[in-house]
């Protein structure tokens, strides 16, 4: 499996926390517990359930919530949206989308997130 763990910082309008968060190159989307996303931010409801399979063959999980939220990770500064999936095994998981956003890459001979600094400049054209 294509996963890499590391400290993740998140912040939302309700307060912060440090957390170990999983980037994980075979999940879609980011996804959060619950519990930790209501401590951060203010939770909203999806405009319709959004039906997402596990790992196990042929279960499927229904989200009905998401949060944005800010992500520091080796003091650079991201943001994006965070699935609210039920019975999540681990607090925080980093999806592809985020992970294509802002073009990390992961380097698993060293257990490295790479960040292109680049990506993290406001540009205005």
């Amino acid at each position: 499996m294509a996963i890499i763990e590391r400290e993740v910082r998140l912040v939302g309008s309700k307060g912060e926390e440090v957390l170990i968060g999983l980037f994980d190159s075979s999940v879609t989307y980011s996804c959060i517990d619950r519990d930790l996303a209501q401590r951060l931010e203010t939770l909203v409801p999806l405009p319709s359930p959004l039906s997402l399979e596990t790992a196990e063959k042929g279960r499927t999980v229904e989200v009905k919530e998401r949060v944005s939220l800010d992500f520091h990770l080796d003091g650079y500064r991201f943001s994006d949206e965070f699935m609210i999936v039920p019975h999540l095994a681990n607090q925080l998981i980093i999806g592809a989308a985020t992970m294509q956003k802002w073009r990390f890459k992961l380097d698993f001979e060293n257990d490295e997130v790479i960040i292109d600094p680049r990506v993290t400049r406001l540009r205005l054209l």
